[in-house]
């Protein structure tokens, strides 16, 4: 039988004789199928287009995973190296030989995790690859995993993974949404590993967080604040999202974005700031 592949997310299902009708993953409200309908592709296919698995080191014991070309939601998967085993944090939607040696010389992998539901890819494959490690999935996501295994170990509110490693349950994107705090990370000031859930602005000045990115939702002021709480009792100087990094006052940035985003979410405050910029702008017109 056949593992089969969701061409818009990248997410594997069960190896079944003809793949599903539709994918849960992207029905939801959150997610999105392409205007041209449900589309699945194989382990097979994938690397007869030539795609590969591409490692970079982004600091001292954490290096980034990707596909060649750019494979379904395309997240950087994260290596995360400690003394007491590897995390491998959501990774690609896609698995091959030459991907898992590279991977093995870096010291292979202990564990493997996702900040949500979007950014689970292969994790099944990844996990038989590497001897059947645990995969870490929110209690709370428990009714979107896609490809159902022995390996998978769900956990809720906080849990250790590897010595230093801690996973904190923060909601938000999702209901399990989490956070991965490194201890060591940053030369031991400490770093966060948020995938989706807490997702980097392209000024890389700020942050964001959304029910869904692509279909513009956002978040209650309540659900914000609890990310913002969670992250605040945290001490880091980067964060590592899904598709960048902030490499410096990571926890300051955080901090000010959401609170911002929650000023926004209030009419008064909002309304007060954008008469004040168009008060600033007629005044410099006439001027």
């Amino acid at each position: 039988m056949t593992i089969w592949t969701c061409a818009t997310c990248a997410i594997e299902h069960p190896d079944t004789p003809s793949p599903p009708e539709t994918c849960a993953i992207c029905s939801d409200e959150r997610q999105y199928v392409p205007v041209g309908g449900q589309r699945w592709i194989t382990r097979d296919e994938l690397e007869a287009q030539g795609m590969r698995i591409d490692v970079t080191q982004l600091e001292t014991d954490l290096h980034g995973v990707t596909t060649r070309p750019r494979l379904g939601i395309g997240q950087r998967a994260l290596l995360l190296r400690t003394t007491g085993g590897n995390l491998l944090f959501e990774p690609p939607g896609f698995i091959d030989a030459q991907g898992v040696e590279t991977v093995r010389v870096l010291g292979g992998v202990s564990a493997i995790a996702s900040s949500h539901p979007h950014l689970t890819g292969s994790s099944i494959q990844w996990s038989h690859a590497f001897g059947r490690v645990p995969v870490y999935v929110s209690r709370q996501d428990r009714a979107w995993t896609r490809r159902p295994d022995d390996v998978i170990t769900y956990w809720s509110d906080r849990i250790e993974i590897l010595p230093g490693v801690t996973m904190v349950e923060v909601g938000g994107h999702f209901a399990g949404s989490s956070l991965v705090h490194w201890q060591a990370g940053a030369e031991g000031q400490g770093a966060l590993l948020t995938g989706d859930t807490i997702a980097i602005g392209a000024d890389r000045k700020s942050v964001n967080v959304m029910r869904s990115y692509v279909n513009n939702i956002p978040l209650p002021a309540r659900a914000v604040r609890r990310i913002m709480d969670h992250a605040a009792s945290l001490p880091f100087e980067r964060l590592y999202g899904a598709f960048g990094e902030l490499h410096q006052d990571a926890h300051t940035i955080v901090q000010r974005s959401l609170a911002r985003y929650i000023a926004w979410l209030s009419d008064d405050v909002g309304d007060r700031a954008v008469l004040a910029a168009l008060d600033q702008s007629q005044s410099s017109s006439r001027g």
